[in-house]
């Protein structure tokens, strides 16, 4: 047999071909098993990288021992329980194939992949950067996607493993994401140059509106007089001389009640608001940039903008690894611009931001709060403080309104409530324009005597009672020899007319009374067993008792 081979010194390396102890020998046995992998980067050209130094020649790893493993026991302990990484299914189309992906990540892609662009689409659009072949949504989709190292690896091993079968959908989009240079890198820029105005937007608009809103509101003549009014209710229910309150009042005046109807503060504001300074609004309509604002969370606006700060330098340092590998000069100039324009408008965004706080808090000292409070105040809830005050205006506002509105409706309702229609102003100018001049007078009772005259003389009228008819002769429709001819001819001188002329006179001497006589809601039944008719009276002519009280005694003329 042959002689033993020399032992090694410490610290030399084993000769070439001599078994020393390696610990590259377990690894370089053929597995049986498949093991679990340790994803780690591997360190390379060592020798000469370090020379001699504090402490000792060479690197860490050029001192180390060799060590040998129980390759057996580390396969038996680290076999992997998943399962083979080849696996074969039926495609669509009956043919098998290679299947790396857990099933949930590879029905996220699959699923994904109805969405977007075909893949060689998607390679040429990341490249350069085409945002009409992707858009924004499919950029953000594309992220979740980026494959890691492990699916890498695994996918490359599955296809040199089975030549033959083909990769799955999930299986060949990732491995064609992966041939394309500093994927992330370029995805991150892109959906950061695509975001960017949006995000920028969002900040900007609610800091004009904050901006706009105070403005609106130290002008606001409807503010002004709904507190100065309140600061005078507020000083005699509290029997002092204030000089101001605190805003945060403002959401408790809807609450305070009065003791008799139960009306709340607010319900009284507004009255007194309307009825002392009828020009002023509902106050919400004109202070719109504050209901706006009261909708954004400016905390939540200044992490956003720190956020957009933050990404804008992330993009920096992408385009400094993207332009390693960039071979085309217009895409690099291009994104250089964007990046340049970007940052500058990030300064001056946020230089906006501090100064329309700055006057946020000037607006609050001027609004009267200490110094030590308005520090401390947030603008959010102020904004909201105002916008849900000018709501519950708004509304108690015109409910006032349409009481007042009611309250007119019915005072004119009873000024012609009890009245006949002759007496309402409608038909005012048509009775006095009938009406003689005699009736007109300056006083009642004036105008009393003045019907009563009138009436008399129509009474007392020798041509108002021409020849009448019997009773016997208006049954019978034939008429007395003295009537003739001329009472057809003559059509006024017949009674029927005489008559219709008194009734005339009568009511409008009754009319033009300025004290008629009150009547109730709920007329008076009346009974017709003594009803008179005038008509038949002058026909068949007055009882004495009547005469007497007519006063119509006097005239000899009157045969009754």
């Amino acid at each position: 047999c042959p002689p033993p081979p020399p032992p090694v010194a410490p610290g030399c390396l084993p000769l070439p071909g001599l078994s020393g102890p390696s610990a590259t020998d377990g690894p370089s046995q053929a597995k049986k098993k498949r093991t679990v992998k340790l994803f780690w980067k591997e360190l390379k050209q060592l020798d000469g990288t370090v020379g001699p130094g504090r402490f000792g020649q060479g690197t860490l790893w050029a001192s180390l021992q060799n060590v040998e493993v129980n390759v057996a026991k580390l396969e038996h302990l680290f076999e992997s329980r998943s399962k083979e990484a080849p696996t074969s299914k039926k495609a669509i189309d009956g043919k098998k194939v290679v299947v790396v992906l857990d099933p949930k990540r590879s029905n996220a892609i699959n699923i994904g992949l109805t969405v977007l662009p075909p893949v060689h689409i998607i390679k040429n659009a990341v490249l350069n950067f085409d945002e009409f072949a992707v858009n924004k949504e499919g950029i953000e989709k594309i992220l979740t996607m980026v494959p890691t190292e492990e699916e890498k690896q695994k996918i490359q091993e599955a296809q040199l493993a089975n030549p033959d079968v083909p990769l799955g959908s999930a299986e060949q989009f990732l491995l064609a994401l992966s041939s394309i240079s500093d994927l992330t890198a370029r995805l991150q820029l892109w959906a950061f140059k695509l975001d960017y105005e949006s995000l920028e937007q969002e900040i900007a608009e609610p800091l004009f509106d904050l901006k706009v809103g105070m403005e609106q509101l130290a002008k606001n003549h409807t503010f002004k007089c709904i507190l100065a009014t309140l600061l005078a209710m507020g000083n005699f229910l509290n029997g002092s001389q204030s000089r101001g309150f605190e805003l945060g009042y403002l959401e408790k005046v809807s609450e305070v009640k009065d003791t008799v109807h139960r009306q709340s503060l607010l319900h009284h504001l507004c009255q007194m608001v309307v009825e002392k300074f009828p020009e002023t609004t509902d106050l919400y309509s004109e202070i719109a940039s504050i209901t706006r604002s009261a909708k954004v969370d400016f905390e939540e606006l200044a992490n956003s903008l720190v956020q957009l700060e933050r990404r804008c330098r992330a993009s920096w340092d992408n385009l400094k690894v993207i332009a390693k590998h960039e071979t085309k000069p217009v895409l690099k100039t291009k994104l250089t611009e964007f990046l340049k324009d970007s940052t500058q408008r990030i300064i001056v965004l946020k230089v906006v931001h501090r100064r329309v706080l700055n006057r946020f808090h000037s607006f609050l000292l001027y609004l009267g709060y200490p110094v030590s409070m308005a520090r401390d105040m947030k603008v959010t809830p102020i904004c909201k403080l105002l916008r849900e005050f000018a709501l519950e205006y708004r509304t108690c506002r015109e409910r006032v309104l349409q009481q007042q509105k009611k309250r007119a409706a019915h005072r004119e309702r009873n000024k012609t409530r009890g009245r006949l229609i002759t007496e309402t102003e409608k038909f005012s100018g048509i009775t006095e324009a009938v009406l003689p001049p005699a009736v007109v007078s300056s006083s009642p009772k004036e105008q009393m005597e003045a019907g009563h005259e009138s009436m008399k003389s129509v009474l007392t009228s020798p041509m108002d009672i021409p020849a009448r008819r019997s009773r016997a002769s208006q049954g019978t429709g034939h008429s007395t020899p003295t009537q003739g001819s001329s009472a057809q001819e003559d059509v006024p001188s017949s009674p029927d007319d005489a008559s219709d002329e008194i009734m005339d006179r009568l009511v409008k001497s009754v009319t033009h009374n300025a004290n008629p006589r009150p009547c109730t809601n709920k007329e008076r039944r009346r009974s017709r067993g003594n009803r008179k008719s005038l008509r038949r009276t002058l026909k068949s002519g007055l009882s004495d008792d009547l005469v007497q009280a007519l006063g119509l005694g006097q005239v000899p003329s009157m045969d009754v």
